[in-house]
């Protein structure tokens, strides 16, 4: 086929390094281009189009359709679809749910299975209800069963070990059922954020559960029939809220009001969803997704903003057959998994850019215009896709077991069982330069570190041009802007634009659900969404959330309190370094205190190891009967800088000797972790796979794992210049006709960094059941 050179697409520069670090294809210092990447998925998906009849010219004008609503940022599919397209491995799906069976073959045969979907680049969910619980016996050699935490470890590790692809990491979802008899281990099992870190974890609430909630009653546990014991249903309940206050670890998702609306009932019960919640699944079942851009479906008429419902039309018709095509080219990473997704063909439209919508349309996230507007859009939406699935039938059949289906009992064909979704959108979002899904915008500034350490400031452009328009953007009212990231508080903003511009942690949550729920009214699968707590924020705040999620129809919930992971720093606001920390500080004013403790002939110690642009280094942390006293690093065979990594190590151990007491230690090492984070190499950030930016990055890491609560202790190096004028604007070709010099992108604040990206350092963001960074497009959940 022919390429288009005359539709390139519009990309931001960030858009641009995203594309580059995840991507592109590359062969050394060559890289493919933006516009060669879209051609080649919307090629090699247009090929599905043979499989029915169609000739080469046909195939040709889908490809072009494609391509453009691509190039255009109207719609663009998930990620390994972007990724794999066209390329040897072509697996293009991002959710998967597969089965854990009650036996030892069938838990590492789920192990295996997800290794081998992970490695293609999709992400998995599983219900681990099915296994016994924690010491019941195992007839067939006498012993007691590890229970269902034991196992959901061994999937956990199992997934650091494997790299999707060279691009992604593995992602997962672990559901228990609330009443499995080890369900209060399985609240609890992520107290530590350091353990289990490749898992979101769900609780499956039952209609049951939430009867006997409602009416103050006890539950049974049980296993296969068998009763473990009675619980009160509040108290389970308040465990699940406190661990929720505590990390944000339980979600919650509601199974049964899955199942009420699962069109395939008669082929198999729903038990699971994908990571971030949005995909219910059956077992073995794959779902392709794709995201329409909001933010690009507006018009202007008669000087006022409005809902461009022709293109929005187009839009939904063109996704509907670009996942549907998916489908027929995927490269399936199981022979089962092939034959679960062409059964039902399920997939997952939906949205980004809907805040940048709301800036556009002036109307505020958090009110009934808001609300009122999703239920039209996702309505709209909903019948488009519908009617076009509809259509697909006729030309190319139902999907196959239809017979049977709540489609046949209704006499209506339709192509696929589901259609739409609304899933986390990190780093498409990204590309599009538009928010993420659903949520509302995270802050409406943030300063951006880049390679140089230069300082970039960079202002949503929609509130940026409605202050230009409205007369009152100025360099100090951006100045404060640039250390808040919200305009609640600025005395120079008018309350009208105080009103628009909400973030989401101005937003109350009643009104974050109020949105979820619109949207969920007119999906056939579920909402990926999160509400972002501030610090202060109490259990009985989480609780009125989870359970307004329920008595409004939503089919699961994720919170996030802000400061709640103890990973973070200081956050604004919320926390501050501890009285220990301060003290411990002063004491290193006496120039006396400069001499290092002895070393002992004898010390205990770790060691990690990580890959590098290079090969491998390896570091070793001991310790002393006081604190950690040395760190060892050396790189392995392969080369690298051997001796630059001696001299950091020895210099770091010649510091840590400094202290004479664990404060004194800690500070010491807050401010060497602090130097060496995100210290950038080339040979690492080209070579795929690595999760460190460089050696001294690495070494960083490894300190970190010493010290679990220190950063509660220390400031991030990242705050904002005190004046707005200092710091160069970035620039988008994408926001140009909004405002001139302003830049498109408002997925964090311009505070210190409190939960940094493990690849460049930025903030990571929480949203939509995810963490991902603005500024590389690194996501936690896949």
């Amino acid at each position: 086929m022919s390429f288009l050179p005359e539709a390139e697409p519009r990309l931001s520069g960030n858009a641009l390094k995203i594309l580059e670090m995840r991507y592109l294809i590359h062969e050394g210092d060559k890289y493919e281009k933006p516009a060669q990447l879209f051609w080649r998925v919307a090629q090699t998906i247009a090929q599905a189009e043979a499989f029915y009849g169609s000739d080469d010219s046909a195939i040709q004008v889908w490809a072009e359709t494609f391509y453009k609503h691509m190039c255009s940022m109207y719609f663009l599919p998930n990620s390994p679809t972007l990724m794999n397209a066209g390329r040897p491995l072509g697996q293009l799906s991002a959710c998967f749910v597969l089965p854990v069976e009650d036996s030892m073959e069938g838990i590492f045969s789920a192990v295996g299975n997800a290794a081998l979907v992970h490695k293609s680049g999709g992400g998995t969910g599983f219900d681990f209800s099915q296994l016994r619980p924690k010491n019941a016996l195992v007839k067939s050699t006498g012993g007691v069963a590890s229970g269902p935490v034991a196992f959901l470890k061994v999937f956990n590790a199992a997934t650091e070990a494997v790299k999707q692809g060279g691009v992604r990491r593995g992602a997962n979802m672990g559901i228990l059922r609330v009443d499995h008899p080890d369900i209060r281990e399985f609240i609890h099992c992520k107290t530590d954020n350091m353990d289990i870190t490749n898992f979101n974890l769900s609780i499956a609430i039952t209609d049951d559960f939430m009867t006997a909630l409602q009416e103050k009653k006890e539950i049974s546990l049980i296993h296969y029939g068998k009763e473990y014991e009675k619980v009160a249903a509040e108290e389970l309940w308040q465990e699940i809220i406190q661990s929720a206050w505590g990390n944000g670890e339980p979600g919650i998702v509601f199974i049964d009001r899955m199942n009420e609306h699962n069109p395939v009932e008669h082929i198999g019960r729903i038990k699971a969803t994908n990571p971030c919640g949005e995909q219910p699944l059956l077992d073995n079942e794959s779902c392709n997704l794709g995201s329409i851009n909001l933010a690009l479906m507006v018009k202007s008429r008669d000087g006022h903003t409005e809902v461009d419902y022709d293109l929005l039309a187009e839009v939904i018709q063109t996704g509907v057959r670009f996942l549907d095509d998916v489908i027929d080219v995927n490269k399936y990473p199981l022979p089962q998994i092939r034959e679960a997704s062409l059964l039902t063909r399920k997939i997952g439209l939906g949205v980004m850019g809907f805040a940048d919508m709301l800036f556009q349309l002036k109307i505020a996230y958090n009110s009934p215009e808001a609300v009122k507007v999703a239920e039209e859009i996702m309505t709209f939406i909903q019948a488009i896709a519908q009617s076009t699935s509809a259509e697909l039938a006729k030309e190319r059949g139902c999907f196959p077991a239809w017979k049977g289906s709540r489609f046949e009992k209704e006499g209506r064909l339709m192509r696929n069982a589901t259609l739409t979704t609304v899933a986390p959108t990190g780093s498409i979002s990204m590309i599009s330069g538009c928010s993420s899904g659903i949520e509302p915008a995270f802050a409406l500034a943030y300063v951006k570190t880049v390679l140089d350490g230069t300082q970039l400031l960079e202002v949503n452009p929609y509130f940026a041009a409605h202050a230009h328009r409205e007369g009152f953007y100025n360099s100090s009212l951006m100045s404060a802007l640039s250390q808040t990231g919200r305009v609640g508080d600025l005395v120079d903003v008018p309350e009208e634009a105080k009103a628009i511009f909400v973030t989401a942690q101005e937003i109350s949550p009643e009104a974050h659900i109020a949105i979820q729920a619109a949207f969920q009214k007119h999906i056939d699968n579920a909402v990926s969404k999160t509400i972002n707590f501030a610090n202060n924020a109490s259990e009985e705040e989480i609780n009125h959330a989870y359970m307004l999620a329920y008595q409004n129809g939503c089919k699961g919930l994720t919170v996030y309190r802000d400061g709640s992971r103890d990973v973070q720093v200081y956050t604004a606001g919320t926390k501050k370094p501890t009285e220990t920390g301060k003290e411990a500080q002063k004491s290193f004013n006496n120039p006396d205190r400069f001499t290092t403790r002895p070393r002992p002939a004898v010390t205990k110690g770790e060691i990690e190891k990580f890959s590098i642009g290079c090969g491998s280094l390896f570091v070793m942390s001991s310790r002393d009967e006081i604190g950690l006293a040395e760190v060892f690093c050396e790189t392995g065979k392969f080369g690298g800088c051997a001796s630059q990594s001696e001299a950091t190590g020895r210099l770091i151990s010649y510091c840590l000797r400094l202290g004479r007491s664990p404060e004194e230690i800690e500070v010491i090492a807050g401010n060497i972790i602090e130097q060496l984070r995100g210290i950038r190499c080339p040979a690492c950030i080209r070579r795929p796979g690595i999760t460190v930016t460089s050696c001294p990055d690495a070494i960083s890491r490894a300190l970190l794992r010493q010290f679990p609560n220190l950063q509660k202790n220390m400031h991030a190096n990242t705050a904002a210049p005190t004046q707005f004028d200092q710091l160069p604007l970035l620039h988008s070709s994408g926001a140009d006709e909004v405002v001139t010099a302003q830049t498109a992108g408002i997925m964090q604040s311009a505070l210190p960094v409190s939960n940094p990206c493990p690849e460049c350092g930025q903030e990571l963001i929480p949203g939509s059941g995810c963490y991902t960074c603005s500024n590389c497009g690194y996501s936690k959940c896949g």
